[in-house]
């Protein structure tokens, strides 16, 4: 039996659930499966497609995106299923419950989810501890990905000692380190995107790496992921601080604010990021406006939207250099790994 055909079966009965529900029901069946060894067996992973980017070998282009799995805590069944890289987070200085529920909702006319999560997880020593327990981490299997952010409770002009808090926890673990300031879901958060806020924590953050990588003797490269409710200028700005700093790399996007694509449907009103379909062309249109700016001096990571592999493709024709993937998993399962791997196959 196909990936495909088997999560054909399980997805009624997944989406009659609540939809948080659902996500934290899979996740711990995922990780039984994977101690079984039925992932591997039912999930056909891509073929090689090696792409070095951040001056990392990436097995292939397609990775999981953070958000899935905040605590990293199912890193080796994610790693199962076939991604070229597994990010995980977003991680806080410390544990925070994240806000009320019911706070994730399905659009499936629209193929789409709208969350207000606000970055709930155990804080950034347990999450350390489940990276260092993964096999994959242990083995050196892959790719690993480690996203931090901020405390809802710390205030924005404090934001820089909440990442540099998380940065030194996690450096020594990380394949690249992402630093998450787009999230719509903790307040005042995407202020870090312009301006002298950026400037400011870009600077802290390049110092930081560079000492840690004189303590650890290897370097570790940072990301930033940054949001899709941009205009050019914004995007322009974001870019020339990326060059001026020498960050490695951005994630284009994360969620988004606007409701256009969902007005008028059940819970297309509700608070927080909308991602999936919706934001597919919003988070096209910044890649195409970063490569503008950026040109080959950093490399670009797309994310938003990826329901099926022609949309992977569209991406890398856009810009970006890989991809990753989070809300069309919820929706067309874990063949769409192999479907993008092979969509942008070289």
């Amino acid at each position: 039996m196909s990936d495909k055909f088997l999560y054909s079966l399980a997805r009624p009965m997944l989406f009659s659930m609540d939809a948080e529900a659902a996500h934290h029901f899979t996740l711990p069946a995922l990780k039984k499966a994977s101690k079984l060894g039925l992932t591997r067996a039912f999930a056909r992973a891509p073929k090689p497609d090696p792409r070095t980017v951040m001056g990392i070998l990436f097995k292939n282009p397609v990775g999981l995106a953070a958000g899935l799995d905040k605590d990293g805590a199912y890193i080796d069944a994610l790693a199962d299923l076939g991604f070229g890289s597994i990010e995980v987070g977003t991680v806080t200085p410390r544990a925070q419950p994240g806000n009320p529920k019911p706070r994730m909702f399905r659009l499936p006319a629209a193929h789409g989810i709208i969350n207000r999560m606000g970055f709930n997880n155990g804080g950034v020593d347990a999450f350390v501890a489940n990276v260092q327990s993964s096999r994959f981490y242990q083995n050196k299997e892959g790719v690993l990905g480690l996203n931090i952010g901020k405390n809802a409770d710390t205030p924005i002009e404090r934001a820089a000692d909440d990442y540099l808090h998380c940065l030194q926890k996690v450096y020594p673990y990380a394949s690249y380190v992402t630093v998450n300031i787009s999230s719509p879901n903790t307040k005042n958060l995407r202020q870090l995107q312009g301006g002298s806020e950026l400037d400011g924590l870009l600077a802290q953050l390049k110092d930081a790496q560079q000492r840690l990588a004189d303590q650890h003797k290897r370097y570790v490269p940072l990301a930033l992921k940054i949001a899709p409710d941009m205009d050019g200028d914004q995007v322009k700005n974001i870019a020339d601080a990326l060059l001026r700093h020498k960050i490695d790399g951005v994630i284009a996007t994360n969620t988004t604010l606007s409701r256009t694509a969902v007005e008028g449907m059940q819970h297309g009103a509700e608070a927080g990021g909308l991602s999936g379909a919706p934001v597919f062309e919003l988070s096209n249109q910044v890649i195409r406006l970063l490569k503008a700016e950026l040109g080959d001096a950093l490399p670009i990571i797309g994310v938003g939207g990826i329901m099926r592999g022609a949309d992977a493709k569209v991406k890398m024709d856009a810009g970006a250099q890989l991809v990753q993937l989070y809300s069309g998993l919820i929706y067309a399962g874990p063949a769409l790994i192999r479907d993008c791997a092979d969509a942008v196959r070289r």
